[in-house]
């Protein structure tokens, strides 16, 4: 026993070493953009709206960045079945972790590309006339994205990134299939 935690923390010194000695910039910020999500099987539509993100993290000697984000979208929408309007409301919290790769273009702008893994909160509701329904769960979701980043001032950042995640939220016949997302967003460095 003694044995594993002194080679576990002799290992974890060796590998953190290379780590305490690069360069390390913090950031947080803000992002708005446009979300749609794919639902299959007796739903096949879309919900489409503002999506709304907060996020925080590091960017590791300029190439890599490991971020944390949180996402809210809410939608309202009709769904036909049978002849009857379904009056429904989709509302999804996010709760992702993040890696890019940065590859400079230029002094001032990166191209990235990444994968992103979480978890997704959704709350479906719907109302017909005679009855309403409402279902929600937690699941988790993965995917990637790719975009753009400038540096706008020294501690100033904007993005614009494309990012699209499999979603594996199931209730009663309907399926969220997966999220694509297009957001614009704003950093601060620390």
């Amino acid at each position: 026993m003694r044995k594993s935690i002194l080679s576990t923390l002799v290992l974890a010194g060796i590998v953190s070493a290379p780590a305490m000695a690069t360069n390390v910039e913090t950031f947080m910020g803000g992002g708005v953009g446009y979300q749609l999500d794919n639902f299959k099987d007796a739903a096949k539509m879309h919900s489409e709206d503002a999506s709304y993100q907060i996020r925080g993290g590091v960017i590791v000697d300029n190439h890599h960045r490991l971020m944390a984000t949180y996402g809210y979208k809410k939608d309202k929408f009709n769904m036909v079945e049978s002849g009857e309007t379904i009056k429904a409301k989709h509302k999804q919290d996010l709760f992702l972790v993040s890696y890019d790769y940065l590859v400079p273009v230029t002094s001032n702008i990166n191209l990235f590309a990444g994968a992103s893994m979480g978890a997704a909160h959704n709350k479906l509701t719907a109302k017909t006339s005679e009855e309403s329904f409402k279902n929600s769960s937690t699941d988790f979701v993965w995917g990637g994205q790719l975009g753009a980043m400038m540096q706008l001032t020294d501690n100033i950042s904007s993005d614009l990134t494309y990012r699209y995640l499999d979603q594996n939220y199931k209730t009663d016949g309907v399926r969220l299939k997966g999220t694509e997302q297009v957001v614009w967003s704003v950093d601060y460095k620390f």
